[in-house]
């Protein structure tokens, strides 16, 4: 039996990562539709400035500073949400942190810090969260925020693409475990393209020189929407931004060609932007500058029409049908007319042989 999923209106949500970035803008959307909240990342301070304004818009939230490489915290938070609010209904794996920087550059002390976030994050907070889940009459989300960097890798930052096919794999395997184990909770995978963000200020940077996501870049708000679709609507997976999953297919149907274009592409596009920070002065080992969802790209996609009709399936299919038969309306017509020509050329042509005997 397919699971349903409360209004997000009626739902307490839990969202780790919530004080900068798409964990912000996801926290602000999901208040302004009359979820209670539940936030949490390491910045305290920024946890506790964040409540207060969603608080004086009306909105119910709370928060939990923990760091979510630790399972013991992400216990703590799942326990404050059943004390604050008898538990939750969707939990958001968001948490993340990034390192610009070739592999062999990159210590392996951060690459593993990066894993113990991206990846084992993910996995503490999904598996509290199931087994949370698993208790509660009606089940469940858990939203789990990868990448279009779970589909493909790219040089400059292997090691958080790496991460974020880790990500898929777990989500897909924890997926699949549930529906058997516990169908009544759905997990969702979310593919953001890159996005107007405060990533690269909090990444940690190799390479010398200020950094940029490469284009194209998409506004933050949108990969929220699909966040908060798929916390009140049964979804696999949602890829925010159609040039990540077109890229996707090609390396996918075509490697020898995609990966040598990635190789000479992504460095020269990752150049520019703001000054990054300093190594140390990043989010990779400590809680970053919270409160900024947004930062300045030129020509940043407000909206996506890939997205949305992952979102509007019936829709989109209708469309796709209309279109369709539209298409073959006028095959059609165009065949009937180049019959009817054929059949009027030949009578003619008869006609003509007949008079020429005649």
């Amino acid at each position: 039996m397919r699971p349903t999923l409360k209004p997000v209106s009626a739902q307490t949500i839990v969202i780790t990562g919530a004080t900068s970035g798409l964990g912000l803008a996801t926290a602000r959307l999901a208040a302004g539709r009359g979820a209670k909240l539940l936030l949490t990342a390491r910045n305290e301070q920024a946890l506790r400035a964040l409540c207060e304004e969603l608080h004086a818009r009306g909105g119910v939230a709370a928060y939990e500073p923990a760091d979510v490489a630790d399972e013991a915290q992400m216990r703590a938070v799942a326990a404050k949400a059943d004390s604050l609010y008898g538990g939750f209904d969707t939990w958001i794996n968001n948490a993340g942190v990034g390192i610009y920087g070739k592999l062999e550059e990159t210590p392996l002390e951060d690459q593993r810090r990066l894993f113990e976030t991206n990846y084992w994050g993910v996995v503490n907070g999904s598996l509290v969260a199931a087994e949370h889940l698993k208790a509660r009459a009606g089940g469940g989300a858990i939203i789990n925020v990868g990448s279009v960097l779970s589909d493909f890798a790219i040089p400059i930052q292997g090691a958080y693409s790496a991460s974020k096919h880790a990500v898929k794999g777990f989500t897909n395997a924890l997926r699949m475990e549930l529906s058997r184990d516990a169908p009544q909770i759905v997990v969702t995978l979310i593919k953001p393209g890159a996005l107007d963000t405060p990533y690269r200020e909090h990444a940690r940077n190799y390479l010398g020189a200020p950094t940029k996501n490469p284009p194209p870049v998409y506004a933050a708000p949108i990969a929220a929407e699909a966040i908060l679709y798929a916390a009140a609507t049964p979804t696999r997976e949602i890829t925010v931004g159609g040039a990540g999953w077109a890229l996707a297919v090609l390396g996918l149907v075509a490697p020898a060609l995609t990966e040598p274009m990635l190789a000479w592409a992504i460095p020269l596009l990752s150049r520019g932007g703001e000054e990054s920070a300093a190594v140390g002065g990043d989010a990779l080992y400590k809680a970053g500058r919270g409160l900024r969802e947004r930062v300045p790209y030129f020509a940043v996609r407000q909206t996506s029409l890939f997205t949305t009709a992952q979102m509007k399936p019936q829709t989109t299919a209708a469309v796709l049908f209309a279109a369709g038969a539209a298409v073959a309306m006028t095959f059609a017509a165009y065949d009937a007319l180049r019959l009817h020509r054929v059949r009027r050329d030949t009578r003619k042509k008869v006609r003509a042989e007949i008079k020429a005997k005649g």
